[in-house]
């Protein structure tokens, strides 16, 4: 279970990042936007900060309770009362969840994700939003999801594509349907944005194309060969990294066990969106990190083995 002074700790990073965030923005704040009617909009004031909405979502995926009903009525009304003492319904908080869209996303980007330092993991996972049997009756994402098949079989509904670094930090992320290929063009023009040096895959991105395309960008993907393939040499240094795609096979294991990611109870796509930001916003506080030993310290450990 997730301590008291792990929220603390949480909500005061959070709370530096949104007062600078906000002081930059009332720079150059504008007067209130009229629709057609000539009324003018307004943003409702909530008991809770953005800050303490921000961290409720960050904390629910530090995997304690399955449920974020439970979570809200449980932890943060219960366990956490004295820590958010203007709590509102639980209704009302779903409600307010997509107001810190903006700033989760920031957030995230800014803080919570790490640099690319030329070595770099990339694979996917699926994120069903329901069981393939009940796929036709799905209203939720009516028209959105879509049907893929991956290697646990079929699906009904996303696929989180990933980029970390060798410290097990995540770069950045890419959601599309199902359906779409790992090598597919529209998702690469994201990764490439803020790649450089080596990506290392599995099989599944062989593709000359991708290769050619990426090498022509400074960009080299390195890739273990299939079985009706030819042999080819590979230095020792691409072949001990490339071992260490266990890095990323990691990360989408806590973030699908222990962070919440994939389950089958959103009842709208706003908070579906924040359900992924939230979980790999958490995921840059946890504790347990995957990370990869130096090359030159498994290429010893191989030698001590002769």
């Amino acid at each position: 279970m997730i301590t008291k002074d792990k929220v603390i700790e949480i909500f005061c990073i959070i709370d530096e990042f949104d007062k600078n965030l906000h002081s930059e923005l009332n720079k150059n704040q504008s007067l209130p936007s009229k629709d057609a009617s000539g009324k003018c909009h307004r943003n409702r004031k909530c008991n809770l900060c953005e800050s303490e909405i921000m961290t409720i979502l960050v904390c629910y995926h530090f995997g304690t309770y399955r449920t974020f009903k439970e979570y809200y009525l449980n932890c943060i009304k219960g366990i956490l009362k004295q820590e958010f003492p203007n709590a509102v319904s639980y209704n009302r908080f779903i409600e307010l969840m997509p107001r810190v869209f903006l700033e989760m996303m920031l957030f995230m980007k800014l803080y919570a994700f790490g640099k690319c330092t030329g070595i770099t993991f990339v694979d996917s996972t699926m994120i069903p939003v329901c069981h393939n049997v009940r796929r036709y009756f799905n209203k939720v994402f009516d028209g959105i999801a879509k049907d893929g098949k991956g290697t646990m079989g079929w699906c009904h509904g996303f696929k989180l594509h990933l980029l970390c670094n060798d410290s097990g930090e995540v770069i950045t992320f890419c959601l599309t349907g199902a359906n779409v290929d790992d090598r597919d063009e529209r998702v690469w023009n994201v990764f490439a944005k803020v790649l450089y040096g080596k990506v290392f895959a599995d099989r599944g991105y062989i593709k000359k194309e991708l290769f050619d395309t990426l090498f022509d960008q400074g960009i080299q993907l390195v890739h273990g060969l299939k079985a009706n393939m030819k042999n080819k040499l590979m230095p020792l240094w691409d072949k001990i990294t490339l071992r260490k795609r266990y890095i990323i096979e990691c990360i989408n294991e806590l973030l699908k066990n222990k962070a919440n990611l994939v389950h089958s109870r959103h009842r709208s796509i706003h908070n579906f969106i924040m359900n992924i930001c939230s979980a790999l916003t958490a995921y840059c506080f946890f504790e347990n990190k995957p990370e990869a030993l130096p090359v030159h310290v498994e290429q010893s450990r191989q030698l001590e083995l002769f």
